[in-house]
């Protein structure tokens, strides 16, 4: 998936009034996209994405978007950080999910380099305030997933979402 914004200048007018274009191409055809049942289905696919980074000293928050069959339509990193902790802005999460066609649900992620998969009362009051910013726009925040090298924690799986 990949989202580009553009800001092109209109000079029709006297004073350049600037436009905003948002054009987000998608890789795969709706047939190839990987189901989610559970928080298992999530944390494999989750673990390819991290592998790929080098996540063991860098927190790093990735977005799952997926569509009204559980299906992900793809993937953004949203934030990346120190080796104790990264910064969220619900706006660039809730920005990229109305800009990536077919987002009626969510699954959104970080890594906790210390390798203990709790999330601490940042990471719970994260997951409210997503959570409760999906229900005003009707997109369901369906798990907040911590993530080591060798085991998650799933907000859903425990009651938190």
């Amino acid at each position: 998936m990949f989202i580009y914004y553009l800001c092109l200048i209109n000079f029709k007018h006297k004073a350049m009034i600037p436009e905003i274009e948002i054009t987000v191409k998608l890789k795969n055809k709706p047939a190839q996209l990987r189901k989610f049942s559970n928080s298992q289905d999530a944390y494999e696919v989750l673990k390819e994405i991290y592998q790929a980074d080098n996540f063991e000293w860098q927190e790093i928050f990735i977005l799952l978007c997926l569509n009204h069959a559980n299906k992900m339509i793809g993937f953004y990193k949203v934030s990346r950080g120190g080796i104790s902790g990264t910064v969220v802005d619900p706006k660039i999460v809730f920005t990229t999910c109305l800009n990536t066609p077919g987002t009626t649900s969510i699954i959104v992620s970080h890594n906790h380099p210390s390798g203990n998969p709790l999330p601490s009362e940042a990471d719970l009051l994260m997951t409210r305030k997503l959570r409760d910013g999906g229900r005003l726009l009707d997109i369901t925040v369906l798990d907040h997933i911590i993530f080591t090298d060798t085991e998650y924690f799933s907000c859903a799986d425990r009651g938190e979402m």
